[in-house]
């Protein structure tokens, strides 16, 4: 998390000499480097001495715990206290790892996240997995048996690898281990360093992990933790600035393997440090949570930051997907470089995005063929799609020439309404099916290994079920609303678009989304032939409604609503955790962090006092009872006129 400040903080950096081997010393020596005892006494930071012994690792026990330690200076407390706990601090577990928290908001933490982190975890693993077994390492997962082949083309490349005479893994990595040609992790905003501890933990074949914080108190917490959970060989905390930090890791022996940027907000200022900073293949994972501007509640702050108009419609949780991955792909075609999606998923109140990042001239020449531009129906939501390049092959010789357009009339031809322009969008695959299917059988084979198993093995298997070449989606609700019919049950409408030779699938960004590849005149005539079965009252549509030209047109070809058996996806037969209730109340977003370390006032309560503004509204006769502020104050030139009371205050004994 990068937390700015007015003043300058002395630079912090928490190291331990990295273990030469891949085995664990006894002990670790811890270092600290505060600066000056001044400069700590004036940042209010408590003594930070080496710890003496070095806590046992707790197991994991999802989801997170919290022991919370009332601070107090009695000397009883401080025999109960555990060891490495200062006065008032909480011990939150989370997977293996053990955090060390303070009571006040000094330091960001968000328990809504775990299944970022967990997911983040699980594909890790599989990266170092495939990474790594290129540099005779094979990872040991506890818990994890002799890997299930989770396709048959997997198998088929591995049998391919045999053949061609490929180097058997000779060194195996175990978590909590250094592995010497093992993968360099950074994660730039850490906050107070779960995510890199986890890492720690959890994941083997790394050889090292950078925890950085702008905010000298997160600093110091990272490597407080990384001592407390035993990881201190592995993990360094580094107290810089996340951009300048990157930036200077930018030569090609300096870069890291895998960068983690889960930024309090847009990740938007990182990201060109990111794509440079990070190894060629290497692992670039992106935290989006500034999901009303990417929604489109603010296009033009969205261009601003991501270089591409997001739009107000039913879709725009994948349209946020495909607008950073198109930022992304932008910022590194500049340094001659382009990115592969491996994994992206809209969750809960934010995206998460994985992309490899790889160099390559020719291969940049293709990102304008990549894009496309959105051309959205403010009346009944049709959406096509403007490539922003062409690009044409006639064996080795490829062509590249600005694309054709627009692929729209001045209004829609459905339903005679205007159109919007959002965009430019990544238009290509934003899934790599093969990669999920590895992480998804590892998920699903080692249950015990996450607290979220159960929604990642939904949420993947939801992925992998997705028409990869099928941008954005239709919501069947609103299709409904349009013409004002009741909404056809899903697997009647999904099997209509089968019976007329069309590809469908849902999507995980909505729990009501279809993707296909039908045109948006075959999806009006299905709801036209729902129309006739279950009829509206024309004569109360007004003749300039969308509904009205919709419904005024016959269908151009006959619609079968027998449900198919190929009409019900795995998934949902399988009653996968797909879409989940939020556990809890007012499950979102969290306070940001303060410099100072005061309490920021509760977002519950702000919730209350902001909620039914516009709904329960102060009348004239309710204004009178309020004294004015003016009137006490003698500045008050309304006299009688004025709305509120000149009576004076009674004061209450």
């Amino acid at each position: 998390m990068l937390v700015r400040t007015a003043r300058l903080l002395p630079i912090i950096v928490v190291s331990h000499p990295l273990h030469p081997s891949c085995t664990r010393s006894a002990t670790h020596t811890f270092w600290w480097s505060l600066g000056s005892a001044a400069a700590a006494a004036g940042r209010g930071l408590r003594s930070m001495e080496p710890l003496n012994t070095t806590p046992e690792v707790p197991t994991a026990k999802p989801p997170a715990e919290y022991v919370s330690l009332a601070p107090t200076d009695t000397a009883a407390d401080e025999e109960t206290r555990p060891a490495g706990l200062l006065p008032g601090e909480t011990v939150i577990k989370e997977g293996k790892a053990a955090i060390l928290f303070p009571s006040a908001n000094e330091v960001f933490y968000n328990p809504v996240q775990e299944f970022n982190r967990d997911l983040t975890c699980a594909v890790l693993t599989e990266f170092a997995r495939e990474v790594l077994a290129q540099r005779g390492v094979k990872l040991v997962v506890p818990g994890e048996g002799e890997r299930a082949v989770a396709s048959l083309t997997e198998e088929a490349d591995v049998q391919t690898e045999q053949k061609n005479g490929a180097e058997a893994p000779t060194v195996n990595a175990l978590v909590g281990e250094r592995c010497e040609h093992g993968l360099r992790v950074l994660e730039a905003l850490s906050a107070s360093g779960l995510r890199s501890v986890r890492f720690a933990l959890e994941v083997p074949g790394l050889q090292s992990v950078t925890a950085n914080d702008f905010s000298a108190k997160a600093a110091a917490l990272i490597g407080r933790n990384a001592d407390y959970n035993g990881v201190g060989h592995l993990l360094r905390a580094s107290c810089r600035d996340a951009s300048m930090l990157m930036y200077e890791m930018r030569g090609k022996k300096e870069r890291y393997d895998v960068i983690d940027l889960d930024p309090y907000g847009s990740p938007a200022s990182f990201l060109d440090a990111a794509v440079q900073a990070v190894s060629e293949g290497g692992l670039l994972c992106i935290t989006c949570t500034d999901m009303a501007v990417m929604a489109g509640n603010s296009g033009e702050t969205c261009y601003s930051k991501y270089g591409s108009v997001s739009i107000k419609a039913k879709y725009c949780h994948e349209m946020a997907l495909r607008i950073i991955l198109h930022s992304l792909d932008q910022r590194a075609g500049v340094h001659q470089r382009y990115i592969q999606p491996l994994l992206a998923v809209s969750v809960d109140f934010y995206i998460r995005v994985f992309v490899r990042i790889f160099t390559g001239q020719a291969t940049v020449k293709n990102s304008a063929s990549k894009q496309a531009l959105v051309y959205n129906c403010v009346g009944c939501g049709s959406f096509h799609l403007q490539r922003m390049g062409r690009r044409s092959s006639n064996g080795k010789h490829v062509k590249y020439s600005p694309a054709t357009g627009p692929p729209v009339g001045p209004e829609c031809e459905h339903c005679g309404q205007r159109h919007q322009l959002g965009g430019p969008i990544w238009a290509e695959p934003i899934h790599d099916v093969p990669f999920v299917q590895k992480v998804l059988s590892a998920v699903s084979g080692n249950p015990s290994r996450f607290g979220t198993s159960k929604r990642i093995e939904g949420m993947l298997s939801m992925v992998t079920e997705e028409l990869d070449d099928v941008p954005l989606y239709y919501t069947v609700d609103s299709l409904s609303s349009t013409i004002h019919s009741n909404t056809p049950p899903l697997l009647q409408f999904r099997s209509a678009l089968l019976h007329a030779g069309h590809r469908v699938s849902l999507s995980h960004a909505c729990k009501n989304g279809i993707k296909t590849d039908a045109p948006p005149a075959v999806i009006w005539d299905i709801m036209r032939c729902w129309e006739k079965t279950n009829p509206v009252k024309r004569e109360k549509l007004s003749e300039t409604s969308p509904a009205f030209k919709i419904l005024s047109t016959e269908p151009g070809s006959e619609v079968c609503f027998t449900v198919r058996e190929d009409a019900n996806p795995q998934s949902r037969k399988r009653h996968l955790t797909r879409f989940q209730e939020n556990p809890q109340a007012f499950w979102g977003p969290k306070a940001r962090a303060k410099a100072g370390g005061s309490i920021v006032t509760d977002l519950q309560d702000k919730s209350k006092k902001c909620q039914n503004k516009r709904k329960n509204q102060i009348t004239d006769s309710e204004l009178k009872n309020i004294h004015c502020k003016r009137f006490k104050q003698g500045t008050c030139t309304h006299g009688d006129r004025c709305c509120y009371s000149h009576e004076p205050e009674q004061k209450t004994e």
